[in-house]
């Protein structure tokens, strides 16, 4: 355990000057976590983790996610001195406009960064994602000549973080599947925001983490380096075949004598104090001051990391040449496949009426044997959701190559861990519960689509129709909420061949997630109309199913399980009725907008829209002149055909609506 303790401590030092500096120069930040920790930053960015400033992506790099987000100081200090593309100017502009080191650390703006965070306890979700990730990796790319993969997974948490439930049900989950290459770094400082931690919680942290099946080692030196390493070097050699736990006993705001230990020192409080710190701490009066011998340790740092670099360079080399099959699907891995190429794998549906749930199982079925990168997971609801790839063996720490997840009752860690797949790039990654515990893992769905993660969300039993389980389990303004998050997809098919087009139309993106809101109740096959018309209308989110007869008059307009109700009713209504799908919204926005005045012509001011949830999405397509067949209440608990009929979602409700236009 060679290292140069002079070298660390001393940069250790200057890093804690550079986020004094950064914070007092934006007026704006966390020093607590930055100063608290700068020793492990020492220890694990110029010592102990793998990685190469010159290619970010490394396939086979040490990760580290920094899940207490807020310190992203830390990080952004350790970056620099690493070598990633983090000037001293970028540091001078942190949590500026435009910066590339915002006040949380955001995936893509920074290289370096691994994970988007800041909510916190996301990160160790993430971390736990990259994780089984990696474990998946190694099992589908690994051969007994070419081991390219055997990276660790290293995360910065803190009290915050441990004491979030999405952490909890993470931490079980890594625990129960066993993720040795797992270690989470727990920055025990006793604080939170508001007080000290004793405040709010008593739980014997280890003796939890026991109890999920972590093994944990405890530093009551947290701001000792060799202690650190010791403990790092230990939890990355252990061979109990467990995830590891490290307990570092720091001290917050180390430094800034004035806050040090306090819940004070969590934000910017100490930042009056900083120039005074400063001079004590034996920084000189230049501001974000890194000397020659700290400059020149990670430069030759750096070279020990290219030199290893490279020797895993002619190792993958070796390995593709070698395994060209292998090579061309670790590949694929950056490509969206092409709607055109996957729409042909999936059969015609037969007219029978069968739920968009299990249209959804059908439909998965070739596209994963066509994309055997893509991963179902679901919250403890296969048999219900459907979602269960048919010979993909489930994921167990005996089998890690498995394409099933179990996740367990545990959909905010499911979310978390769903993103952490997909920052770690190389598999599709799903999951699946019923549509109303959406909210259980919102949080993870709105860093999905702000960090444009490729996450697939498929969600059943979308409506009151659901029935018998009554208002608690009927979704009324889900799918609506959820439509608000900007660049999520949500798109809700009405038939079995909508069904197709929804899950190819996932597939083929990669610059944001996927929501699929699936029926539970039987749907009937609209096969009157032309199976590509209905597949490929989807991926366009919305398109003219039924062209009126004679001059247009009337535009319905619906989407999912009450597409069937507006096309009875145009039946009804006869001639001048046009019947538009919009399975998608987000799609739909996003069409040029000669197409969609093609689809919805300004001219025409009668429209009614029909869907089984709250009515005040909709008036951005129908106008204050137009109507709303809408549930703006919670359901009732009843067999789902009554609930539907007793709330007014009806052929008879949408007939009336366009009867009630002034003619």
């Amino acid at each position: 355990m060679s290292f140069n303790l002079a070298a660390l401590t001393q940069a250790a030092l200057e890093a804690r000057g550079l986020a004094m500096d950064a914070v007092q120069k934006a007026a704006s930040g966390h020093l607590g976590l930055p100063l608290g920790c700068a020793e492990l930053g020492a220890t694990l960015f110029g010592h102990a983790l793998r990685y190469n400033p010159d290619k970010p992506e490394w396939l086979n790099r040490d990760i580290f996610v920094l899940s207490a987000g807020h310190g992203s100081m830390f990080l952004y200090s350790w970056l620099h001195l690493s070598g990633y593309k983090i000037t001293v100017d970028d540091i001078k502009q942190f949590r500026q406009l435009s910066s590339t080191t915002p006040g949380h650390p955001e995936f893509r703006d920074t290289p370096g960064v691994e994970a988007t965070t800041g909510p916190l306890g996301q990160g160790v979700g993430n971390a736990v994602g990259y994780a089984v990730a990696c474990k998946m990796a190694a099992a589908h790319f690994n051969t007994p000549s070419h081991k390219i993969l055997d990276q660790k997974i290293v995360c910065l948490a803190g009290d915050g973080c441990l004491q979030e439930g999405v952490a909890a049900e993470a931490s079980a989950f890594a625990g129960h599947f066993k993720l040795d290459n797992l270690i989470l770094i727990y920055d025990s400082n006793d604080v939170t925001l508001d007080a000290m931690a004793i405040e709010t919680q008593s739980e014997d942290t280890a003796k939890r983490y026991e109890a999920y099946g972590f093994e944990v080692t405890e530093v009551k030196e947290g701001n000792n380096i060799e202690r650190i390493l010791q403990a790092y070097e230990h939890a990355k050699n252990s061979t109990s075949g467990r995830p590891q736990l490290i307990i570092l006993k720091t001290i917050i705001a180390k430094g800034i004598t004035e806050v040090a230990g306090t819940n004070k020192g969590h934000g910017e409080a100490g930042v009056k104090f900083v120039d005074e710190s400063r001079k004590n701490m034996g920084l000189p009066d230049e501001k974000f001051f890194v000397s020659k011998g700290t400059r020149d340790y990670f430069h030759s740092h750096k070279e020990k990391l290219l030199a290893d670099y490279a020797s895993w360079e002619k190792l993958y080399s070796e390995w593709r040449f070698a395994n060209p099959q292998l090579a061309a699907l670790l590949d694929s891995a950056k490509v969206a496949p092409e709607p055109s190429k996957l729409f042909p794998l999936i059969p015609k549906f037969p007219d029978a009426a069968i739920a968009t749930r299990k249209a959804g199982s059908e439909v998965l079925q070739p596209l994963a044997k066509a994309v055997p990168l893509f991963i179902s997971g679901s919250a403890d609801l296969h048999g219900s959701t459907l979602n269960y790839i048919a010979g993909g063996e489930n994921f167990t720490a005996k089998t890690p190559a498995g394409r099933n997840i179990k996740f367990g009752i545990r959909e905010h860690a499911m979310g978390a861990i769903l993103n952490g797949f997909a920052y770690h790039g190389v598999f599709r990654p799903s999951g699946a519960t019923f549509l109303v515990f959406a909210d259980y893992l919102r949080p993870s769905i709105r860093l999905a689509a702000l960090s444009h993660l490729p996450v697939i969300y498929i969600f059943t039993h979308d409506s009151v129709a659901v029935g018998e389980d009554g208002p608690t389990h009927q979704p009324v303004e889900t799918v609506s909420a959820l439509r608000l998050i900007p660049n999520l997809d949500v798109i809700r098919p009405g038939d079995h061949e909508e069904t197709a087009g929804a899950f190819v139309a996932a597939l083929s993106r990669i610059t944001g997630p996927t929501l699929l809101a699936l029926c539970r109740q039987n749907l009937p096959n609209l096969g009157q109309f032309d199976v590509n018309l209905r597949r490929e209308g989807v991926v366009k989110g919305g398109y003219i199913l039924q062209k009126e007869t004679g001059t247009l008059k009337v535009i319905l307009i619906a989407t999912g399980s009450e597409l069937n109700v507006a096309v009875e009713a145009a039946k009804r209504l006869g001639d001048g009725v046009r019947v538009v799908s919009m399975p998608s919204t987000y799609r739909y926005d996003h069409q040029p907008a000669e197409y969609k005045e093609e689809v919805l012509p300004s001219s025409v001011r009668q429209r009614v829209v029909v869907e089984a949830g709250v009515s005040t999405f909709w008036y951005k397509y129908v106008g204050l002149e137009g109507k709303i067949v809408g549930i703006d209440r919670f359901g009732t608990s009843a067999p789902g055909a009554q609930v539907l009929k007793a709330l007014g979602i009806t052929v008879e409700a949408v007939v009336d609506a366009v009867h009630s236009f002034k003619q």
